[in-house]
């Protein structure tokens, strides 16, 4: 089972990411612009450096909500190459992602660059829903709905809420595993929304 937790599982931690300020920091500009590919470069290394320290399962959530603008480079840079470095199998540890505050303007913009490299990232929306933008199809999409209104399912369970076969079920959620939009819990043989996760992190 890919992507799948074992007793580190219980070693877990979450981490917040004002993308606004962690750029005034390291490019020392006043505004809260993700421009160049510079800029998001620095931003990416920051994060990871925050989070390959701590070498457990993490949840990090990546604010948008005070960013004026990003541009197809930064999206790229910050999003996509964060996404595809925790994906990959020589990850220095199990990292997870949740953008807040995209607005319409970032939403666009981060949703081409991830669908175009084959990506995916949990979004919350303005009215506290989550959904997915990015490279997932129909299927996925309901796959992911029925986790995130569980939090926590078994293979069976989802296959139940779908209706239909559990290896079609299978291949769909260990899709969403392996692209880090959902976890699995092998000590307990369930999917995990990252919700629920963030959740249970408090």
């Amino acid at each position: 089972m890919s992507g799948g937790m074992n007793g580190d599982y219980l070693r877990r931690s979450s981490l917040r990411f004002d993308l606004s300020a962690l750029v005034r920091r390291s490019v020392a500009t006043l505004y809260s612009h993700l421009v160049t590919r510079p800029t998001g470069q620095a931003l990416r290394l920051g994060i990871e450096s925050q989070i390959g320290e701590l070498g457990e399962v993490c949840l990090s959530v990546l604010d948008f909500g005070q960013v004026a603008v990003i541009d197809f480079s930064c999206a790229d840079e910050i999003v996509a190459k964060l996404i595809r470095r925790f994906a990959a199998d020589e990850r220095p540890c199990d990292a997870y992602f949740i953008a807040r505050g995209l607005g319409e303007f970032h939403r666009e913009t981060v949703d081409y660059v991830l669908a175009r490299q084959g990506l995916a990232l949990v979004a919350e929306t303005a009215d506290a829903r989550v959904e997915l933008i990015g490279d997932v199809d129909d299927v996925g999409r309901q796959a992911f709905a029925a986790l995130e209104s569980a939090r926590r399912a078994r293979l069976d369970a989802l296959s139940q809420a779908l209706a239909a076969p559990r290896d079609d079920v299978h291949a769909v959620a260990e899709r969403l595993v392996q692209q880090r939009v959902v976890l699995y819990d092998s000590s307990t043989r369930e999917y995990v929304s990252l919700r629920a996760l963030l959740e249970e992190l408090g």
